[in-house]
């Protein structure tokens, strides 16, 4: 485990919509962990989650156009050029920040590239994952190893990677498949992908954007295949070589 000092050059970037009831003990228990930094990106939110997260330290960036890959992208954008790793993580108090350095470690000491908290690898209180979480991170693992073979159990939020290689990736998912994108342009790229168990809450209050009802949760499992399908047909047609340019005579 790391120091807490270690983690002084690390940004934490919390996506945030409508987490005014969770969002001040999430950003006082990052905090309490020693970052750097604690970037809120407010995605719009009708509550007061805004003044709740900079009353609790955070620098709060707005990103009103909504969607959970344009909230990561803004806080990723906002991360200062001096910042060695940026880390992410919910806003709603599932994710367990004193399991930050845990993810951490590795990638600062050189083991490995990105590394993401896996909550079926630890300890979960009952009801803080659905079954469609469950099954949808199941699913992406197993096409996962088929594709890349890379091992992932999970599609956990809690991740990190060094600030100037996530940013090389070239992220471009807007909305919820943006941590699935991030681990196919990370195993795609030949990084190195590390899982570190983590143990994982029932969210402290609001209703969940991803699965707090079935139709979210059947929407979100759409875009999760269809994100799949499409970056690695796109990936696919980067490998094939382009046909040599006709020589002038």
């Amino acid at each position: 485990m790391m120091e807490r000092s270690a983690l002084g050059n690390v940004a934490v970037v919390i996506p945030c919509l409508d987490e005014e009831e969770a969002i001040a003990a999430v950003v006082r228990e990052v905090l309490a962990e020693g970052v750097g930094e604690v970037i809120v990106v407010d995605n719009g939110s009708r509550d007061d989650t805004a003044g709740q997260a900079a009353a609790a330290g955070a620098r709060v960036v707005s990103q009103p156009l909504r969607g959970y890959g344009r909230a990561c992208a803004a806080g990723l954008a906002a991360v200062r050029p001096e910042t060695d790793i940026v880390c992410f993580l919910d806003g709603d108090g599932s994710d367990v920040p004193a399991f930050l350095s845990a993810v951490v470690e590795p990638v600062a000491s050189g083991k490995a590239d990105f590394v993401m908290g896996s909550r079926l690898l630890g300890r979960r209180e009952s009801g803080s994952m659905t079954p469609q979480q469950l099954v949808a991170g199941r699913l992406a693992g197993v096409l996962l190893r088929l594709t890349y073979g890379v091992r992932f159990t999970d599609m956990s939020p809690l991740r990190a990677m060094r600030t100037d290689r996530l940013v090389a990736l070239g992220m471009r998912e807007q909305t919820y498949g943006w941590n699935l994108e991030m681990q196919m342009r990370a195993a795609g790229a030949g990084l190195r992908c590390l899982e570190v168990p983590v143990d994982h809450r029932r969210r402290r209050g609001g209703q969940s954007k991803v699965s707090g009802n079935a139709l979210a949760g059947l929407s979100a499992a759409w875009k999760i295949s269809t994100t799949f399908i499409r970056l690695a047909r796109l990936q696919r047609a980067r490998q094939v070589p382009e046909p040599a340019p006709a020589l002038r005579r």
